[in-house]
Protein backbone atom coordinates (compact mmCIF):
# COMPACT_ATOMS: atom_id res chain seq x y z
CA UNK A 1 0.00 0.00 0.00
CA UNK A 2 1.39 3.25 -0.84
CA UNK A 3 0.52 6.52 1.05
CA UNK A 4 -1.27 9.54 -0.47
CA UNK A 5 2.11 11.70 -0.88
CA UNK A 6 3.80 8.51 -2.38
CA UNK A 7 0.83 8.54 -4.92
CA UNK A 8 1.25 11.93 -5.71
CA UNK A 9 5.27 11.92 -6.28
CA UNK A 10 4.63 8.83 -8.58
CA UNK A 11 1.86 10.85 -10.86
CA UNK A 12 3.79 13.72 -10.76
CA UNK A 13 6.48 12.22 -12.12
CA UNK A 14 4.42 10.71 -14.98
CA UNK A 15 3.36 13.83 -15.76
CA UNK A 16 6.52 15.49 -15.99
CA UNK A 17 7.58 13.04 -18.64
CA UNK A 18 5.10 12.03 -20.46
CA UNK A 19 4.72 14.77 -23.21
CA UNK A 20 8.23 15.57 -23.21
CA UNK A 21 10.95 13.13 -22.71
CA UNK A 22 13.20 15.28 -20.68
CA UNK A 23 15.04 14.20 -17.54
CA UNK A 24 13.91 14.95 -14.13
CA UNK A 25 16.23 16.30 -11.34
CA UNK A 26 14.42 16.64 -7.26
CA UNK A 27 14.72 20.10 -8.12
CA UNK A 28 12.26 20.33 -11.16
CA UNK A 29 9.98 17.50 -9.04
CA UNK A 30 9.92 19.79 -5.72
CA UNK A 31 8.68 22.96 -8.28
CA UNK A 32 6.22 20.95 -9.71
CA UNK A 33 4.84 19.45 -6.13
CA UNK A 34 5.43 22.75 -4.33
CA UNK A 35 7.59 21.26 -2.08
CA UNK A 36 11.59 22.16 -0.45
CA UNK A 37 13.83 20.35 -2.52
CA UNK A 38 15.11 18.48 0.72
CA UNK A 39 11.58 17.26 1.25
CA UNK A 40 11.21 15.53 -1.91
CA UNK A 41 15.01 14.43 -1.61
CA UNK A 42 13.81 12.25 1.47
CA UNK A 43 10.51 11.03 -0.19
CA UNK A 44 12.97 9.90 -3.51
CA UNK A 45 15.22 8.32 -1.18
CA UNK A 46 12.13 5.98 0.25
CA UNK A 47 10.62 5.53 -3.35
CA UNK A 48 13.96 4.19 -4.29
CA UNK A 49 14.39 2.28 -1.36
CA UNK A 50 10.68 0.48 -2.28
CA UNK A 51 11.56 -0.32 -5.98
CA UNK A 52 9.30 2.53 -7.17
CA UNK A 53 12.11 4.57 -8.52
CA UNK A 54 15.74 5.33 -10.37
CA UNK A 55 17.62 7.73 -8.92
CA UNK A 56 20.71 9.34 -9.50
CA UNK A 57 21.98 11.57 -6.11
CA UNK A 58 21.95 15.08 -7.27
CA UNK A 59 21.35 14.67 -11.02
CA UNK A 60 17.87 12.53 -11.99
CA UNK A 61 15.04 10.46 -10.67
CA UNK A 62 13.00 8.29 -13.12
CA UNK A 63 10.12 5.78 -12.68
CA UNK A 64 11.02 2.05 -12.60
CA UNK A 65 8.78 -0.28 -14.40
CA UNK A 66 7.12 -1.22 -11.16
CA UNK A 67 6.95 2.56 -10.34
CA UNK A 68 5.23 3.40 -13.65
CA UNK A 69 2.46 0.91 -13.30
CA UNK A 70 1.43 2.39 -10.24
CA UNK A 71 1.65 6.14 -11.48
CA UNK A 72 -0.48 4.75 -14.53
CA UNK A 73 -3.02 3.63 -12.03
CA UNK A 74 -3.50 6.85 -10.59
CA UNK A 75 -3.64 8.65 -13.63
CA UNK A 76 -6.26 6.31 -14.89
CA UNK A 77 -8.26 7.37 -11.69
CA UNK A 78 -7.77 11.19 -12.21
CA UNK A 79 -9.05 11.16 -16.19
CA UNK A 80 -11.48 9.38 -15.60
CA UNK A 81 -13.17 11.29 -12.25
CA UNK A 82 -12.30 14.32 -14.20
CA UNK A 83 -14.23 13.11 -16.94
CA UNK A 84 -16.95 11.80 -14.90
CA UNK A 85 -17.21 15.20 -13.53
CA UNK A 86 -17.82 16.83 -16.87
CA UNK A 87 -20.08 14.37 -18.36
CA UNK A 88 -22.08 13.57 -15.42
CA UNK A 89 -22.20 16.48 -13.22
CA UNK A 90 -21.72 19.65 -15.43
CA UNK A 91 -18.71 20.67 -13.97
CA UNK A 92 -16.32 23.32 -16.19
CA UNK A 93 -13.43 21.57 -17.96
CA UNK A 94 -11.19 24.25 -15.75
CA UNK A 95 -13.00 22.86 -12.50
CA UNK A 96 -12.41 19.45 -12.25
CA UNK A 97 -8.57 19.07 -12.03
CA UNK A 98 -8.67 19.98 -7.79
CA UNK A 99 -11.99 17.85 -7.42
CA UNK A 100 -10.43 14.65 -9.22
CA UNK A 101 -7.25 14.82 -6.80
CA UNK A 102 -8.68 15.17 -3.62
CA UNK A 103 -11.25 12.10 -4.96
CA UNK A 104 -8.10 9.65 -6.68
CA UNK A 105 -7.07 8.46 -3.22
CA UNK A 106 -10.62 8.15 -1.93
CA UNK A 107 -12.07 5.65 -4.18
CA UNK A 108 -11.38 1.62 -5.00
CA UNK A 109 -10.36 0.03 -7.95
CA UNK A 110 -13.76 -1.46 -8.41
CA UNK A 111 -15.22 2.07 -8.18
CA UNK A 112 -12.42 3.17 -11.09
CA UNK A 113 -13.55 -0.05 -12.97
CA UNK A 114 -17.06 0.75 -12.80
CA UNK A 115 -17.22 4.59 -13.64
CA UNK A 116 -14.94 3.54 -16.66
CA UNK A 117 -17.78 0.93 -17.78
CA UNK A 118 -20.45 3.79 -17.44
CA UNK A 119 -18.73 6.46 -18.92
CA UNK A 120 -18.16 3.67 -22.36
CA UNK A 121 -14.42 3.59 -21.73
CA UNK A 122 -13.50 6.76 -22.77
CA UNK A 123 -9.76 7.17 -24.47
CA UNK A 124 -9.50 10.78 -23.41
CA UNK A 125 -9.82 13.29 -20.24
CA UNK A 126 -11.82 16.39 -20.84
CA UNK A 127 -8.23 17.92 -21.75
CA UNK A 128 -7.34 15.68 -24.63
CA UNK A 129 -4.89 13.50 -21.93
CA UNK A 130 -5.14 9.74 -22.50
CA UNK A 131 -6.45 7.39 -19.66
CA UNK A 132 -4.55 4.17 -19.30
CA UNK A 133 -6.86 1.10 -19.66
CA UNK A 134 -7.04 -1.03 -16.12
CA UNK A 135 -3.63 -2.96 -17.89
CA UNK A 136 -1.52 0.77 -18.22
CA UNK A 137 -2.17 0.68 -22.18
CA UNK A 138 -2.36 3.75 -23.78
CA UNK A 139 -3.62 5.09 -26.81
CA UNK A 140 -1.08 6.21 -29.65
CA UNK A 141 -0.78 9.84 -30.08
CA UNK A 142 1.27 11.90 -32.87
CA UNK A 143 0.68 14.95 -31.07
CA UNK A 144 3.21 17.60 -30.37
CA UNK A 145 3.87 21.27 -28.96
CA UNK A 146 1.77 23.80 -30.97
CA UNK A 147 5.54 26.13 -30.90
CA UNK A 148 7.00 23.25 -32.46
CA UNK A 149 4.46 22.59 -35.07
CA UNK A 150 4.96 23.97 -38.66
CA UNK A 151 1.84 23.36 -40.52
CA UNK A 152 -0.75 25.67 -42.09
CA UNK A 153 -3.63 23.85 -39.70
CA UNK A 154 -3.75 21.99 -36.88
CA UNK A 155 -6.35 19.95 -35.12
CA UNK A 156 -5.90 20.17 -31.31
CA UNK A 157 -5.55 17.14 -29.49
CA UNK A 158 -4.72 18.50 -25.63
CA UNK A 159 -4.60 21.79 -23.86
CA UNK A 160 -2.60 21.38 -20.66
CA UNK A 161 -4.99 21.77 -17.38
CA UNK A 162 -2.41 23.65 -15.81
CA UNK A 163 -3.92 26.97 -15.59
CA UNK A 164 -7.79 27.42 -14.99
CA UNK A 165 -7.99 30.54 -16.40
CA UNK A 166 -6.56 29.59 -19.55
CA UNK A 167 -8.62 26.80 -20.09
CA UNK A 168 -11.87 29.13 -19.26
CA UNK A 169 -10.00 31.80 -22.14
CA UNK A 170 -9.65 28.65 -24.32
CA UNK A 171 -13.17 27.52 -24.28
CA UNK A 172 -14.39 30.42 -25.27
CA UNK A 173 -12.74 30.94 -28.33
CA UNK A 174 -13.27 27.08 -29.25
CA UNK A 175 -9.97 25.98 -28.42
CA UNK A 176 -10.58 23.01 -27.74
CA UNK A 177 -9.30 19.45 -28.44
CA UNK A 178 -10.80 18.36 -32.30
CA UNK A 179 -10.94 21.67 -32.88
CA UNK A 180 -9.03 22.85 -36.23
CA UNK A 181 -6.85 26.31 -36.54
CA UNK A 182 -5.29 27.97 -39.21
CA UNK A 183 -1.84 29.18 -38.13
CA UNK A 184 -0.48 31.56 -37.13
CA UNK A 185 -3.21 31.78 -35.20
CA UNK A 186 -4.86 35.19 -34.33
CA UNK A 187 -5.85 35.13 -30.60
CA UNK A 188 -3.09 36.87 -28.35
CA UNK A 189 -3.33 34.69 -25.02
CA UNK A 190 -2.47 31.92 -26.61
CA UNK A 191 0.62 30.11 -25.13
CA UNK A 192 1.63 27.61 -27.33
CA UNK A 193 3.96 25.64 -25.17
CA UNK A 194 0.69 24.49 -23.84
CA UNK A 195 -1.08 23.06 -26.47
CA UNK A 196 -0.46 19.91 -27.99
CA UNK A 197 -1.37 19.57 -32.39
CA UNK A 198 -1.25 17.08 -34.86
CA UNK A 199 -1.91 17.78 -38.49
CA UNK A 200 -4.60 19.69 -39.74
CA UNK A 201 -4.01 20.17 -43.69
CA UNK A 202 -6.24 19.37 -45.82
CA UNK A 203 -5.96 16.50 -47.58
Amino acid sequence: MLTTSEEDYLKALYTLTEWDDTEVSTGVLADQLGLSPASVTSMIQKLAGKGLVNHVPRKTVALSPSGRREALRMVRRHRLIETFLRDELGYGWDEVHDEAEALEHTVSDRFINALDARLGHPQHDPHGDAIPTADGTLPVSEAIRLDRFSGDYAIIDRISDEDPQFLRRAALAGMVPGARIQLPHQLNFIEASLIWVRNGDPQ
